[in-house]
């Protein structure tokens, strides 16, 4: 079973939603493979994405996909809890956090500083290179 492309970039026009559905019908095979009895995929979405939107999109495309898939929104803190830990304005969301460190270990890739490329593909390409090269060197360091 081939594991699905885990980088998707998009224009930024795009909403969080169509980039979801663009990335599945791009690994659409892996989800298809997936045996159903194994454990669903839960994918954790922030509040940009609709849910309910995405389940109608994804069945048009693949009408087994949520035996295999579920979706679970990240939680976000009420105004009572962040009054409860002392906090007010941004808090954030521990889930939040994968994205933003690999976010910030991306910036340390120098050709990535600045976005120069043309094309998508290109980018992607360079985003790929960072990340192996981040992952090289854990390898090496341990």
């Amino acid at each position: 079973m081939a594991f699905p492309s885990l980088l998707t970039l998009s224009k930024a026009s795009l909403s969080d939603d169509c980039g979801f559905i663009e990335m599945f019908e791009q690994n659409i095979d892996y989800f298809i493979s997936k045996p159903v009895d194994l454990p669903k995929i839960t994918i954790l979405v922030d509040h940009g994405y609709h849910p309910e939107k995405l389940t109608i999109a994804l069945e048009q495309i693949y009408p087994q996909i949520m035996t295999k898939i579920q979706f679970e929104l990240s939680a976000k803190p009420s105004k009572a809890e962040k009054e409860a830990t002392g906090k007010s304005g941004f808090v954030p969301v521990a889930a939040r956090w994968v994205i933003e460190r690999s976010n910030a270990w991306v910036e340390r890739c120098k050709s990535l500083v600045k976005n120069f490329d043309r094309t998508l593909a290109r980018a992607n390409a360079k985003l790929k290179l960072c990340f192996i090269r981040l992952m090289l060197k854990r390898l090496a360091a341990s």
